[in-house]
């Protein structure tokens, strides 16, 4: 499975490039105003950080504004992804891009049947956002279940990546499930490495350690 970092912050891209794990970005419009650099140079100066798959979406909702913005943005780096809501006029800009062979990674999915139009419209990502499911009391893990069985009974070629996570053990879930991705914010890459009993274990053999006379 392959694990995506969700933020613009570059401290944490580059905290997290530097643990050896991550395989991509995913960011939206929310996490880029949080940081200082224009869009644009934020974009760059992340695809510069990660070779892998770099999320970014685009802000027009309607048809012709999508295809002007992707074509912007896939200037900047040839790792960038087009991220595109998951409404009628992101089916048709997705359908388009696809067909001309621009990843499109189909962003606020929140159902099966949205999971299933993306898929067939040619997405290269969908992104369920379990955690937002969890918050009006679904099971936002059932949903993702639910597409990876859709996706493989018709073998779809979409990868299923698992989206606004909260915590270790929706990643736990995904990756038990076969999802193919999970993008995550830094707080929780940090805790998946972190133990109790790690932290207990250590702190024992280094006391032995010294006690032993072993400076």
């Amino acid at each position: 499975m392959k694990f995506f970092i969700d933020t613009a912050n570059i401290d944490e891209i580059s905290k997290a490039a530097a643990m050896g794990v991550l395989d991509g970005v995913t960011t939206n419009p929310s996490l880029a105003a949080k940081e200082s650099l224009p869009y644009r140079e934020l974009l760059t100066e992340i695809c510069r950080i990660v070779p892998g798959p770099v999320s970014a979406e685009v802000l027009a909702t309607d048809y012709k504004g999508m295809l002007a913005e992707a074509e912007q943005l896939c200037k900047i780096a040839d790792n960038i992804v087009i991220k595109i809501p998951t409404i009628s006029e992101g089916l048709r800009a997705t359908k388009a891009l696809s067909d001309d062979g621009i990843p499109v990674n189909a962003t606020l999915v929140f159902s099966a049947m949205q999971a299933l139009l993306v898929a067939k419209a040619g997405a290269a990502y969908v992104s369920p956002f379990v955690g937002r499911l969890d918050d009006i009391s679904t099971d936002g893990m059932q949903l993702i279940e639910d597409i990876i069985t859709m996706y493989h009974q018709y073998d779809y070629r979409t990868e299923v990546l698992v989206a606004s996570v909260r915590h270790p053990m929706h990643v736990q879930q995904a990756a038990l499930m076969g999802a193919d991705v999970v993008t995550m914010p830094f707080k929780v890459i940090d805790q998946l490495i972190k133990h109790p009993l790690t932290d207990i274990g250590l702190e024992k053999f280094l006391a032995d350690y010294k006690k032993a006379g072993k400076n």
